[in-house]
């Protein structure tokens, strides 16, 4: 298992981590990656890495799906943030290839940060094929 750490520069940011999981990769054959995040306020998608406005536009409808003004409860005020990892999730699998991440196109790996800035880490393990 390898890991690298993520700072965010905001309070809710797509951080594009495609290359540092790339690098951890590297020299493994067929299997696949699984890339995890060990925060509750932080998660792991794979979308569109081309266009800056798919990221801009992901921040706007869960901003608008769990907005941070509903009468949660969570004492320290971030419920919000933990609500939009859980529905982000913290992981994501991606198969390897000749020792190549298999992502399409245009897809880039993401750390979607909700309680930010800071500093993250992110783990990233092979699961060899047979």
């Amino acid at each position: 298992m390898r890991s690298f750490e993520v700072r965010t520069p905001r309070r809710v940011a797509f951080v594009d981590i495609t290359a540092q999981v790339t690098a951890a990769v590297e020299g493994h054959g067929e299997g696949a990656a699984v890339v995890y995040v060990p925060h509750t306020t932080a998660g792991v998608t794979i979308n569109e890495n081309v266009d800056p406005s798919v990221r801009a536009d992901l921040e706007m409808a869960l901003e608008r799906l769990v907005p941070s003004d509903l009468p949660f409860t969570h004492l320290e005020g971030n419920s919000d943030a933990h609500t939009k990892a859980s529905l982000m999730g913290s992981s994501a699998t991606i198969p390897l290839a000749g020792g190549r991440l298999q992502l399409g196109t245009w897809q880039g790996i993401y750390l979607a940060e909700f309680d930010g800035p800071r500093t993250r880490r992110v783990l990233v393990s092979v699961l060899a094929a047979p």
